[in-house]
This record gives structure tokens, sequence and C-alpha cells, in this order.
């Protein structure tokens, strides 16, 4: 019997080139069981856009899917582009926070601001994953990395809010440890339109894991008992993870205000 998820996946690439005890594959099935719950048979109406990083191995080589490796920190402008020349396609950016909140960060506020018809999902492992495991935008104050032993002095960014607060139409923050309620919050982006923002912490057993000195299921079980529900949690982020919806509008999108604004000649 045929895995469910096997239409959308290239099984000749499993099992995939992550680590063992890495949650990109746990984002990965919540991402295909949304896209199958939300009616799509087969990802022809998709492209992915990814840049560098751990995450961005996700759609490639993974997915039976159109996808596009940019440089570091572009996914989000690439992906613009692929959404105005194409809007009736669901173009989905995935990538790391270091990728999308560190390099790219820039480009995420105001593709949140002009309310760009994409679908961002952030894989937040804390740490820069695939470069060595140095401070990244999202690493929590007082963690250990490779560049910070002695703890990071600085407070992390609130990704989710920052977004939010930029107008994004939709935002929420889960774990990998989460799983349905991760499905749910890409299912429910995937049905919206304008910037939709899901963000997924996740364990990276190889760089965060060692500095925690966790192994991988404990360590996705520290993720999971570090959360908590974001009305809970005022103030808290960097000692604990606020876990919810932090945007839910419907506004029209960048290419749906771009067309009123086209003059028929």
């Amino acid at each position: 019997m045929r895995h469910p998820l096997a239409p959308y996946l290239r099984e000749e690439v499993l099992p995939g080139p992550f680590c063992p005890g890495c949650g990109n594959g746990l984002v990965l099935g919540a991402l295909l069981r949304a896209v199958a719950r939300a009616g799509y048979t087969s990802l022809r109406d998709f492209v992915f856009v990814s840049g560098i990083g751990c995450a961005a191995w996700i759609p490639s080589p993974h997915l039976k899917a159109d996808t596009l490796h940019v440089a570091h920190g572009r996914a989000i402008p690439t992906a613009i582009g692929v959404k105005l020349h194409r809007p009736e396609l669901q173009v989905v950016v995935v990538g790391g926070d270091g990728d999308l909140a560190g390099i790219g960060g820039g480009h995420l506020v105001h593709a949140a601001r002009r309310n760009a018809d994409l679908l961002v999902l952030m894989v937040n492992n804390l740490v820069y994953g695939m470069t060595g495991g140095q401070v990244g935008p999202a690493t929590p104050h007082g963690l250990p990395t490779s560049t910070t032993p002695y703890g990071n002095p600085e407070r992390p960014l609130d990704t989710s809010a920052v977004v939010a607060a930029a107008g994004a139409n939709y935002a929420a923050r889960w774990t990998a440890a989460h799983g349905k309620a991760l499905e749910e919050a890409i299912l429910t982006a995937l049905g919206r339109r304008g910037f939709r923002f899901v963000e997924a912490l996740s364990p990276c057993p190889g760089r965060l894991g060692g500095r925690l000195k966790l192994e991988p299921a404990p360590l996705l079980r520290w993720l999971r008992d570090q959360a908590v529900p974001r009305d809970e949690a005022v103030g808290t982020l960097g000692e604990r993870f606020p876990v919810g919806v932090y945007a839910d509008r419907d506004e029209p999108g960048l290419v749906e205000v771009l067309r009123g604004q086209r003059v028929e000649r």
C-alpha cells in the first residue's frame, strides 16, 4: 500500500537529506496533509520558492512540483514576481528563520506590508543550522550557540508578531510537535488571499540539540513543553514560545489591488 501522500512526493529521493530527528520531515508532512485536505490531488497548481538552508530542501527535491532555489534571503521577492506573472497559481515560500527573518527580513516585512499574495512557511530552528549553528534573529535570549558560547545577549525577534503588525492577512506560530495545529494553520492559510505566514518552531538536533545536550526525542518534547498559548504569554518570548494565531484578516491582496488600478485602454 502506498503512503497517502505519495502522489505529492518524489519517492526516488526518499528518505531525504535531513539529519535524524530533524523537524523538517514533520513540517513537510503537515504541509502535504493540508494540501490534500484543501482538495489538491497534485501540485500542478503550486510553485514553491526557497532560498538557502536546511528548510529550503523541504520543497526540493521532495515535491512533485515546480520549485525555485534562489539566493540567500531572496525567496520572497522572487515569489512575488512569480505570483504577479501567474496569479492563478498557489505560490508558497519555504525557508528557515535565518533565510527569511535574518538575511531576508526586510523582504518579509515589506511583503506583509503589501499584503502580497503568498503563503510563507518559516521553519524556525532558532539558529543558523546549515552553516554551523550561529546565533540567529530568533535565537532565545541566553541560548548558547557557536558564536555566542556564553549565551545570546540579544532579545529574539518575534517574527509572527512583526508580520502581523506589518499587515499580513494571516499569521500563526506552532511547533513541529503540534502536528495537527500546524496542519490546520497551513490549511487555513491555503484558503485565504493576501499575505499568509505560518511559523513552525522545529528541532535541530545537530546544532541546537548538542548545545542543549538533548537527544532528538527530548529536544522535540522540550519545544512542545516550552510552548504556551499566545494569550497567556505576554512578554515571555525567549523564555517560552507563544503559539497560536497572530493575525486573521480578510483584506484585498496585492494582486487584487493592482487589478483595481489597471486602466483599460
